[in-house]
C-alpha cells in the first residue's frame, strides 16, 4: 500500500468494482486503489429468492479478489475517518492514505440495534424469527416457511428508512404465501405486512398491480406502522402508529424482520454528509456538491431514487465520465444521470413484475411490453439471467 493515489475508491461492492472496472478499461496504466474489508462478495438480490427455497446462498457468493481489475490495487482494510480538506482518509488499521480523487461507494449501514430484541433473536434456530437482509440468516427464512403452522400469523415488516431494494421487504411475502399454499396451510392462516411509509411502492404504475396482488393473496396491509421491539421469548412484536402514536401488540409464529437503514458511522460523522448523514451529492452530475474531487454512488449517496444495484449499473458511467474528464482536464461528455432505477418485484413463484422509473416516479421501461403485468418472463430474467449478467458484466465494467 502507498501513501497517495491518484484515484481512491473507498468501497469494493457494485458501485466501487464498477467504476474501478470502467476507469481501467480507459487508463490502464491509473494510479487507483480500493479500500474494502471483506475477502467475499455477495449478489444479494438473490437473497429473496433463497429465504424462498429456490437457491442455496452459497449461490449468491464469490471471492472479492476475482473482481479486482487488472493494475488496481486492493487495499483489505476499512475506513474509519474521512478527511476531505486535507484529501486523505484514515483506516482501521490506523495508516492514512491520501489521494487527488475520491469516490465513495461504502455502501448502507444495517441498523439492527434500533429494535430492541431483534439482534438476539435473528440467530436464534427455530423461533419464526429471520430476514433475507443478512447472507447468514436468508435461508432461515425458507426454514421458517416450510415449518409455518397451519392456522399461524406470518408478519412481514418494513422501515420509515430507505432500504437496499425497496421491493424486498414485500417480495418474501408473496412466495410465503405460495409456498403456504402449496403445503396447505394457508386456509385460516394470516399474512400481515406492516409498512411503515404510506405508500405500498413508490411508483404509481407498479402500485396498482401491486394492490391487486395483496388483494388477490388476502394479505392485510397496515401503512403508518413500524416495529419497534421484539419481544422474541413471547413471540410478541411491538408495533407504533406512525400516524396516531399509538402502540399495539401482535403475536407472531414467523416474522421477516427488515431492519432501519443509515450512512455508515464514518460518512455520516464527516464533512462529506448531509444533514441526514448521506455522501452529498449532485442528483445528476454525482460530484459532491461541496468538494469537486469527490464523487459518490449507490447506496451511501443522498440521491433521490431506489437503492438497487439497477441504479448503480446507470450511476457508475457518470461518475466514470466526470472523473475522467477531470483527470483528461476536459469538459464531461455525456454523463448526466435521470434517478433510473429499476425494482424486480417478485409476486410469486414464476411471477415478477418489472418495475423500472426515473426521480419523478415515472416509468423508464426496457421492454416493449406493459411491465406492470406480472410476467414469467421476467421472474426467468431476475433468477438467472440477471445474475450471469451481474457477475460477468456489471462487475466487470462491460454494461
Amino acid at each position: 500500500m502507498k501513501d497517495h493515489y491518484r484515484v481512491l475508491v473507498v468501497g469494493g461492492g457494485t458501485g466501487g468494482l464498477m467504476v474501478a472496472s470502467q476507469l481501467m478499461q480507459h487508463e490502464d496504466d491509473l494510479d487507483i486503489a480500493i479500500i474494502e474489508p471483506s475477502d467475499k462478495h455477495y449478489y444479494q438480490p438473490l437473497w429473496t429468492l433463497i429465504g424462498g427455497g429456490v437457491f442455496p446462498k452459497e449461490e449468491s457468493e464469490r471471492d472479492e479478489a476475482d473482481f479486482i481489475p487488472d493494475g488496481a490495487e486492493w487495499i483489505q482494510d476499512a475506513v474509519t475517518e474521512l478527511h476531505p480538506d486535507e484529501n486523505r482518509v484514515t483506516l482501521k488499521g490506523g495508516e492514512s492514505v491520501g489521494y487527488d480523487f475520491l469516490v465513495m461507494a461504502a455502501g448502507i449501514k444495517l441498523d439492527w440495534d434500533a429494535i430492541p430484541g431483534v439482534t438476539e433473536a435473528l440467530h436464534q434456530p427455530g423461533n419464526g424469527v429471520v430476514s433475507n437482509y443478512l447472507y447468514d440468516t436468508c435461508e432461515k427464512t425458507w426454514e421458517a416457511i416450510e415449518a409455518f403452522p397451519q392456522g399461524g400469523t406470518a408478519i412481514f415488516t418494513e422501515p420509515t428508512t430507505g432500504v437496499k431494494c425497496g421491493g424486498a421487504p414485500q417480495k418474501i411475502m408473496y412466495l410465503a404465501d405460495d409456498a403456504f399454499r402449496r403445503n396447505g396451510v394457508r386456509d385460516g392462516s394470516r399474512i400481515a405486512f406492516m409498512k411503515a411509509k404510506g405508500k405500498l411502492f413508490s411508483s404509481p404504475k407498479y402500485e396498482r398491480t401491486l394492490y391487486d396482488v395483496v388483494k388477490r393473496k388476502d394479505i392485510e396491509l397496515n401503512l403508518m406502522t413500524e416495529l419497534i421491539e421484539l419481544r422474541a421469548d413471547q413471540n410478541e412484536a411491538v408495533f407504533k402508529n406512525l400516524e396516531t402514536g399509538e402502540e399495539h401488540t401482535e403475536h407472531y409464529d414467523m416474522i421477516h424482520v427488515v431492519p432501519p437503514m443509515i450512512a455508515p458511522d464514518f460518512i455520516s460523522q464527516s464533512p462529506l454528509a448531509d444533514n441526514e448523514g448521506w455522501v452529498d451529492v449532485d442528483p445528476g452530475t454525482l460530484r459532491h456538491n461541496r468538494y469537486e474531487n469527490v464523487f459518490g454512488l449507490g447506496d451511501n449517496s443522498n440521491l433521490p431514487t431506489s437503492k438497487t444495484g439497477a441504479a448503480i449499473r446507470k450511476q457508475a458511467p457518470v461518475v466514470v465520465d466526470h472523473l475522467l474528464a477531470a483527470l483528461q482536464n476536459r469538459k464531461p461528455l455525456n454523463g448526466r444521470y435521470t434517478g433510473y432505477t429499476s425494482c424486480p418485484l417478485v409476486t410469486g413463484y414464476g411471477k415478477l413484475v418489472l418495475a423500472e422509473f426515473d426521480y419523478d416516479k415515472n416509468p423508464m421501461e426496457s421492454f416493449p411490453f406493459d411491465q406492470s403485468q406480472e410476467r414469467y418472463s421476467m421472474y426467468a430474467l431476475k433468477a438467472y439471467g440477471l445474475p450471469r449478467m451481474y457477475w460477468n458484466g456489471m462487475l466487470r465494467g462491460r454494461m
